[in-house]
């Protein structure tokens, strides 16, 4: 059985694909799946979704770093991150690859979001991207923070740079997640950091509707292509499937304490 640990269903309800998304997804073993929010819609319908389908859908709750120039209820959200369906904060972060010159606003939002999950012991969703000196820095203070139960304080959600970044993500007590990009074509040296980050980090996700892996490039993406992801990752460990969707959901199931 798999946990497809990261997926935006906004478009999935909004096309009306949702009822089939979710039948692929039971086909292809994918019995369990994180809503991910990011914005008052999204952390909305994250946690509508996890309420018509418990034990199947869990939510997330969290202003990503799209609203950083945006005057951002705090309130509200930490209204949702009390809320015991919400499962963790985010996703949050830090997005340097189209807008540097939010940096300033950006890590004023990420603290904030942190701060809701060292208060209410709910792991954060980090979003990172050409960012990764100053995700490290503020993630050092929120891991000196953390009070709440060792290696459940986050996860690095669809990694993609190098082992180096990796080794500080881990040593800071985060999981890494991996998204369909592992399977990509020019992704050798994102394949080597698999095989760096121990079985008990490592988690799996589609990002979906984005980054659907191969042999379904072209499609949008949907939690029953994680099983691509998987099968991928498993020839990287060494591993036969079965073992690497136990372990992978077993990881996400302490994360979020599903």
């Amino acid at each position: 059985m798999f946990i497809d640990s990261h997926v935006h269903f906004d478009r999935f309800v909004k096309d009306g694909t949702f009822d089939e998304m979710l039948a692929n997804a039971k086909e292809a073993q994918v019995h369990e799946m994180v809503a991910i929010g990011g914005s008052t819609e999204a952390n909305t319908l994250s946690r509508k979704l996890a309420k018509d389908y418990p034990g199947r859908i869990f939510g997330c709750a969290g202003y990503d770093r799209d609203l950083a120039t945006e005057s951002c209820d705090l309130a509200e959200l930490r209204e949702f991150t009390a809320d015991p369906l919400m499962k963790a904060v985010g996703e949050t972060g830090l997005d340097y690859y189209y807008t540097a010159d939010t940096a300033a606003e950006q890590q004023k939002l990420f603290n904030e979001n942190l701060a809701l999950s060292v208060e209410f012991k709910k792991p954060v969703v980090v979003h990172s991207r050409d960012a990764d000196e100053d995700t490290i820095s503020i993630l050092k203070d929120f891991s000196n923070a953390w009070k709440g139960e060792e290696g459940r304080c986050g996860v690095l959600h669809c990694f993609t740079r190098d082992t180096k970044f990796a080794r500080q993500v881990l040593d800071l007590g985060l999981m890494i997640s991996f998204s369909g990009i592992v399977t990509f074509a020019n992704a050798d040296p994102l394949r080597e950091v698999v095989q760096y980050v121990p079985d008990d980090r490592l988690l799996i996700e589609t990002d979906s509707p984005y980054l659907a892996p191969v042999p379904m490039r072209g499609n949008p993406c949907e939690p029953a292509f994680v099983v691509h992801t998987a099968n991928r990752l498993a020839e990287l460990k060494g591993c036969s499937l079965e073992s690497l969707a136990n372990l992978t959901a077993k990881n996400a199931r302490l994360l979020f304490a599903l």
